[in-house]
């Protein structure tokens, strides 16, 4: 029962190792030859299946169905070396009169075992069984092994010679498949002097692990590395558009909106005024005053703190709606929600601020408010400009106070 016990480790070994493979669930990307080796594993599953069952029933001499079971252990066999030059040939990728023949190869070994079986009812030129239940095999037998022996020889050969021409990593699984291949036909040799031993199950059991180590594993591993590039390159690109989107959406200086994305909004705002689900806006302009006596008396970098200063106190007053920095020393607050019900007491906290800075010589902002009335307004633009011109009023109302000294 030893023969059982090789064909059933060697099955353990294969469904073990080769488990996502077999239920398509490989890590490498699908590519056409992964889809001819797992035809050739379950070729190789139903070989070790009916090897099994040919043991048992020698084991036991139930020559009707022995005879049955040998006849499917050659066919299965032939179609296990066809899926395993169809495997090799997808591998390589390479599409010439060598690959078309090891595969017309295959199927003609499928084809001749498949004939020669079935005369062997009638000729038996593949194998018999004498009366006393001894196996024998054929001259056809013998030959069909040594066909499989010259093809497995010439696809290895072949294999290695292209390894000659790829790059390291490639050149390893190449050879690796160059050697599973001679490790069968070395087997397979021995297995025509030595008709009751499994070395065939052995041969499919020692090339199937090599490729699984050395070519699927490797295979996994290199993509699981690109993957893991491309996911870096992903994050550096996802990085790049950040930086990208705030240097167009966001004031380098401020910090604050910027004017395209002031923009953005406000075409958003004109889309809900024309669908009249736009009720409480308010739209503010501020101007910076005095900043370019600032640049030109105490140079920019004294002016470029003096914006940083009045939008300081832009974003402190309102805290709960978007600002923009629309131009140098102008800036745009939307008002919406609470801080729209509370627009007077925030227009008159921020007029309060300014009207001290006045007498500390501090940063002093202009500022103009407008309302959205529904039954006037159309877009947005109508609503700033009202608040543009008073913004404009402020400014001048402000160059004009003069107070004394505070006390």
């Amino acid at each position: 029962m030893y023969y059982c016990l090789v064909d059933f480790l060697a099955l353990l070994v294969l469904l073990i190792t080769n488990h996502d493979v077999l239920q398509r669930d490989s890590v490498a990307a699908d590519r056409s030859y992964q889809g001819r080796y797992r035809m050739f594993l379950l070729a190789v599953i139903s070989y070790y299946i009916v090897d099994a069952i040919w043991a048992w029933l020698y084991e036991l001499q139930k020559l009707t169905w022995l005879y049955v079971d040998t006849e499917i252990y050659f066919i299965v066999m032939a179609v296990g070396i066809w899926l395993w030059l169809r495997y090799v040939v997808a591998y390589l990728g390479i599409k010439n009169i060598f690959s078309q023949l090891f595969c017309y190869a295959g199927q003609l070994l499928f084809v001749v075992v498949l004939i020669v079986t079935i005369l062997n009812r009638w000729w038996s030129c593949m194998f018999w069984f004498d009366e006393a239940g001894v196996y024998h095999g054929g001259l056809a037998r013998d030959t069909v092994f040594i066909y499989q022996i010259l093809i497995l020889l010439l696809i290895s050969l072949y294999t290695l010679c292209f390894a000659s021409n790829c790059n390291e990593k490639q050149r390893k699984r190449y050879y690796t498949i160059g050697l599973s291949g001679f490790i069968m036909l070395v087997l397979v040799a021995i297995q025509i002097f030595f008709p009751t031993y499994p070395l065939y199950a052995i041969s499919y059991m020692l090339g199937g692990c090599l490729l699984r180590t050395f070519v699927v594993e490797n295979e996994r591993e290199e993509y699981r590395n690109n993957l893991e590039l491309a996911l870096e390159r992903e994050k550096e690109q996802f990085q790049e558009y950040k930086r990208t989107w705030k240097l167009a959406y966001n004031d380098a200086l401020t910090g604050v909106k910027s004017k395209r994305a002031f923009m953005e909004h406000e075409e958003l705002l004109d889309w809900q005024m024309a669908q009249k689900v736009k009720n409480k806006l308010a739209i503010i302009v501020f101007d910076v005053n005095n900043l370019k006596q600032i640049n030109d008396t105490l140079g920019h970098d004294e002016g470029d703190r003096y914006i940083k200063e009045a939008c300081k106190i832009i974003c402190d007053i309102f805290k709960k709606s978007p600002v923009y920095r629309v131009g140098g020393d102008e800036f745009v607050a939307v008002l919406e929600n609470d801080d729209f019900d509370n627009r007077e007491q925030l227009q008159n906290a921020f007029n309060q601020i300014i009207e001290k800075n006045l007498y500390r010589n501090d940063v002093v902002v202009a500022m103009g408010m407008a309302e959205y009335v529904p039954t006037e307004d159309e877009c947005c633009r109508q609503i700033f400009e009202r608040a543009d011109q008073r913004m404009y009023a402020r400014k001048r109302q402000l160059k004009k106070f003069t107070s004394p000294s505070p006390p």
